[in-house]
């Protein structure tokens, strides 16, 4: 009994000082040991902040945020004197307060008008960009300042190819009919929000024209942007007819950065394979264009005895090599993948001609900040992670001591050094699928299990054999005799599509996950972070998040129930995980976003297909048994209005109702009446039965811009 109740000793103040120093002293001696890594935390501190203004829903809560953060910066600096963990947590709260109003700023600052209804008409507008979507039969144009005062000063509209004609050029001003609506937001919750890009790039509307499209100011002769888009166009077509075929679109992509002519079953299968991100122009494309020239521009002058003898060769090759970078850069369109990794070359590059170690932590740091200075909204993409997450991994890697010395290059024979080479890629692929996959799996819901394997072959292969050739064969076009070089370019990319196919169709390629709650999502990229970003034994703790972020995702039931947010589409998740929906004849893109959702690829079968199912062609009543007891939902799926009577019993007998138009107030369900009203305020809805719960799009006064009513 003594050892329970008996009083415990004092501490002396003395000993608690004595203690509290002992701590304090040995965090510090923690920080002191990371001390060359504490910079690499900075953008992390402006993503963090960047991150809290999308999480957090009022200007109250972004406001608290930001003074939170500054004031967290003051104590740091006020009662941590010289301590160099003091100054870091302050450096760290200091970004985090920048990047929230940073974002803040940049959303506040877009003049965007988005429409609030779809608006039918016919108008002039000048065009802005032209894409072409080829593998689509379509051509998506953005216009700006349309002679309708109804719409937007920005939109995106879609043309059909036959339609469009060969003059669409920027700049031009045309005349059409289209159809338009406002920007959409997520269908479901955990689906794509097109509505926050769309606020971003200015884009107010969407939509689709009809009937003939007539030019009536033709693009103007000389200027920047459309000759850099005629250009671009140019080259695309020519390298696609040059290889021909599925191949011909993916070597234009490599070229020009243009997708649009891959077919939907080849981007599929990029995706599954593991290999989406070699068409992607980034890291990997930049580096061969600047390798090559910088090669070529060495062996060049390197031709002459004097300039060999006296002239800085290596500083003039990066200088070409760099110019050949922001060239590229411009050319491909300027995306945020191909910026990040321009800087991150021009920054290697400098590096080299200083004579400093090039390819660091540092340097993926120094990228990572100025895109978040410039584009903050871009963290929230999945271009943004992934590129960024795979360049981290790598580096981490090859920065480890044990992996540096099992790969470094010696004195062996040459067997052993091509087995070193693909152990090195088998390790590399490994460490990227790791690094990928949760990303993946937030945002597409899906990933692939043997990309690494696929990328041993299909890394190489891309860059230094496809991209090279295909350079080299755009040369000999200039005196005509690029023919042979095309013909193994084609090969090459048949090789490549081969592989992706071959692995995307193997059985268990593809992982699958239903909507991951997004801070499970977060607790496993500090996790991530945390081992990639500290080098001490500090970085095993990083494990922890990352289990608990992984189980918890794991452990988050698919939805039972999706309602779309317009009220026509509802999916029912059967026993096997399988969907079945309100209207079977829903569109293959409504399916995609349910399917995806609910993180399964089997076929959708029709509600009227359950056992526990009766429906006719205007309603559909369904009985689901969820945590031991019995949930019984009804819908209408059709425009006929169902006697006031009978719907009355059937919102009584129901627990949740859905509906595509307002319900009068005498229906009263047991829990859910998700008519047009409340599908108005919540936008679509993820409802769990075990244990009972709703996810909904929209929160009422969030005060994020692109959701303002």
């Amino acid at each position: 009994m003594r050892g329970i109740f008996a009083a415990r000793p004092s501490i002396a103040p003395g000993d608690r000082q004595s203690a509290i120093g002992r701590l304090g002293a040995w965090i510090e001696a923690l920080f002191e040991a990371e001390r060359d890594q504490l910079a690499l935390w900075l953008p992390v501190g402006l993503g963090v902040g960047i991150g809290a203004w999308f999480l957090l829903e009022r200007q109250t809560s972004w406001m608290a945020f930001i003074a939170l953060a500054a004031a967290i910066a003051m104590a740091g600096l006020a009662l941590g004197g010289g301590w160099r963990g003091s100054r870091a947590v302050a450096a760290f709260a200091l970004a985090a307060a920048l990047g929230t109003a940073l974002v803040w700023l940049r959303a506040e600052s877009v003049d965007v008008r988005p429409i609030e209804w779809p608006v039918a008409a016919e108008f002039m507008a000048e065009i802005e960009e032209v894409e072409l979507l080829p593998a689509r039969d379509t051509v998506r144009l953005i216009v700006r300042r349309p002679s309708d005062d109804r719409l937007p000063e920005r939109f995106r509209v879609n043309v059909d190819a036959e339609a469009a004609g060969e003059q669409l050029r920027p700049g031009a001003w045309i005349v059409l009919e289209a159809r338009l609506m406002p920007p959409p937001g997520p269908a479901v919750p955990g689906a794509y929000d097109f509505a926050q890009r769309a606020w971003f790039e200015e884009i107010g509307a969407t939509g689709r024209a009809w009937g003939e499209i007539r030019i009536v100011r033709e693009a103007p002769e000389g200027g920047p942007a459309v000759l850099l888009a005629a250009a671009r166009q140019d080259l695309a077509q020519h390298v696609a007819e040059q290889v021909g075929g599925a191949p011909g679109a993916i070597a234009a992509t490599l070229a020009t950065g243009d997708r649009g002519r891959i077919g939907d079953e080849d981007a599929e299968a990029m995706r599954r394979s593991g290999l989406a991100h070699l068409l992607a122009i980034s890291g990997l494309h930049v580096t061969a264009v600047i390798g090559v020239v910088m090669l070529l521009a060495l062996k060049l002058l390197a031709l002459s005895r004097r300039l060999a003898l006296h002239a800085p060769l290596i500083l003039i090759a990066a200088a070409a090599g760099a110019l050949a970078g922001l060239g590229y850069t411009l050319f491909t369109g300027s995306e945020v993948p191909t910026i990040r990794a321009c800087v991150a070359a021009l920054l290697v590059l400098a590096a080299l001609a200083l004579g400093r170690d090039a390819i660091t932590l540092r340097l993926v740091a120094t990228g990572a900040v100025v895109v978040l200075l410039f584009w903050p909204e871009s963290l929230t993409g999945p271009s943004f992670q992934l590129s960024f997450a795979a360049v981290t991994a790598i580096i981490a890697l090859h920065d480890n001591p044990k992996i540096r010395a099992l790969l470094s290059r010696r004195d062996e024979p040459w067997v052993a050094k091509i087995g070193r080479f693909a152990l090195g890629l088998l390790l590399t692929g490994l460490v990227v699928e790791i690094a990928l996959m949760p990303i993946a799996l937030f945002h597409f819901h899906k990933a692939g299990l043997y990309g690494a394997l696929a990328n041993i072959i299909a890394i190489p292969l891309t860059g230094f054999v496809i991209i090279p050739l295909e350079a080299l064969a755009l040369l000999l076009d200039t005196v005509g005799l690029g023919a042979p070089v095309w013909w193994l370019v084609g090969q090459s990319i048949g090789l490549l599509l081969d592989i992706a196919h071959g692995v995307a169709a193997t059985p268990g390629s593809v992982a699958l996950l239903p909507s991951m709650p997004k801070a499970a999502f977060g607790l496993i990229v500090l996790g991530g972070l945390w081992i990639c970003l500290w080098r001490t034994r500090l970085k095993r703790w990083g494990a922890l998040p990352i289990m608990v972020g992984t189980i918890w995702a794991l452990l988050t039931p698919a939805p039972d129930i999706l309602v779309t947010g317009d009220g026509k589409h509802m999916a029912v998740r059967g026993e096997d995980g399988t969907l079945s929906l309100l209207r079977p004849r829903a569109g293959e893109y409504v399916r995609d976003i349910l399917n995806e959702t609910a993180g399964t690829e089997t076929e959708a079968a029709a509600l009227d297909a359950l056992p526990a199912s009766w429906c006719n062609g205007d309603s559909c009543r369904v009985t689901l048994w969820r945590g031991g007891r019995q949930w019984r939902i009804f819908a209408t799926r059709s425009s006929y209005y169902l006697p006031i009577r009978a719907l009355r019993a059937e919102c009584a007998a129901a627990d949740i109702v859905v509906s595509d138009r307002r319900l009068p107030p005498s229906c009263t369900p047991g829990w859910i009446k998700a008519d047009r009203d409340l599908l108005r305020q919540t936008g679509g809805l993820a409802v769990r039965l075990d244990p009972p719960g709703i996810e909904t799009v929209l929160n009422p006064g969030d005060d994020h811009p692109w959701l303002r009513q």
